[in-house]
């Protein structure tokens, strides 16, 4: 709560949104734990999940988001220690909320589909002539958090119904970031997303366990392999501006993960445009992807994720076992 020193006046955050399917595109692409922790800040406001601080996914929310976006920070005597508080909310309670907006449309579409058996599914998931859409009739959807403790509150407005959640904010116990030593880049590619999905999409028809990626500046330069109890595959991508718009190694870089995890970016590689790809010297893997929004702004999905513990001696013992079951968190 505010202290007697500082002055506040209306709620800490307010913002407002006249549709709420980007938003939750975004939330839905890391939806792999139960709660996320919450930064709000001038410009963006973040939303991130942690597993076992083996994966992270952090999906910002541009300003450009919302049609309005206030932070109230409250005055305080030293300037300098005024800073938002973080809390956290459960992501499937809040994902289900915004669901709620834009429900009557999706009513009306299933009753026609199920009255007109020849309707097409694409088709039913198209605004028609009678939709709120098409009429006219938009809605809003207001994002607010009144006081530090306060729960996190949604308003949805439509078709002349107003619909309030609140949900319950507890303690922020944000783990530490993944370290990923920028400074200390092993390499950098930057595709369009559809070519990453589209390799990994092929190779999870052989349920693989482990994906192994490996960067160097001879051929094949990049190539994604895995391996499972069905058997394995590898994908290489050519090192030409078609494919690969920025390749920079800076020397081998050769590591691997688990598949499970890497899949859980399938749906961010979906909704994005372009991907970042890049490698540590520790062996931490970052995948950013740009992701578009009808403001003219841009949002960002930032995943990062730890590597198997690779033995000392396995380049040289052949009859090994592979990678350690143990994630490396350093």
């Amino acid at each position: 709560m505010p202290s007697s020193n500082q002055i506040q006046a209306g709620p800490l955050f307010r913002a407002v949104a006249s549709s709420t399917r980007p938003i939750q595109q975004l939330l839905k692409c890391i939806s792999f734990t139960n709660k996320v922790h919450v930064e709000i800040g001038d410009d963006t406001i973040k939303f991130s999940a942690d597993q076992s601080r083996v994966m992270q996914g952090v999906a910002s929310l541009s300003k450009s988001l919302f049609t309005n976006y206030n932070l109230n920070f409250p005055q305080a005597d030293d300037e300098s220690d005024a800073s938002f508080p973080g809390f956290q909310i459960s992501l499937p309670a809040f994902l289900e909320t915004l669901q709620i907006f834009g429900a009557s449309d999706v009513a009306a579409r299933q009753a026609k589909a199920e009255a007109d058996p020849y309707r097409s599914n694409l088709r039913n998931y198209r605004p028609d002539a009678f939709s709120a859409q098409a009429l006219g009739m938009t809605g809003t959807c207001i994002l607010s958090y009144a006081q530090e403790g306060g729960p996190f509150s949604i308003l949805l407005e439509e078709s002349g119904v107003s619909t309030t959640c609140n949900l319950s904010t507890y303690l922020p116990e944000a783990p530490e970031d993944i370290p990923f030593d920028r400074d200390d880049l092993a390499f950098k590619v930057i595709m369009q997303s559809r070519w990453l999905l589209d390799a990994l999409t092929e190779m999870a028809h052989a349920s693989p366990t482990r994906l192994t990626l490996a960067a160097c500046k001879q051929e094949p330069y990049l190539r994604l392999s895995c391996a499972g109890p069905l058997g394995g595959s590898s994908v290489d991508f050519a090192k030409g501006r078609d494919l690969l718009e920025t390749f920079s190694v800076r020397e081998k870089w050769v590591q691997s993960f688990k598949f499970d995890m890497i899949k859980t970016a399938i749906e961010a590689m979906r909704i994005s445009s372009k991907v970042s790809i890049r490698g540590d010297g520790q062996g931490v893997l970052s995948l950013q992807f740009l992701v578009g929004n009808e403001g003219g702004g841009q949002d960002f999905l930032l995943f990062s994720f730890v590597p198997y513990v690779e033995h000392e001696d396995d380049e040289d013992d052949e009859d090994g076992d592979g990678p350690d079951a143990n994630m490396h968190e350093e």
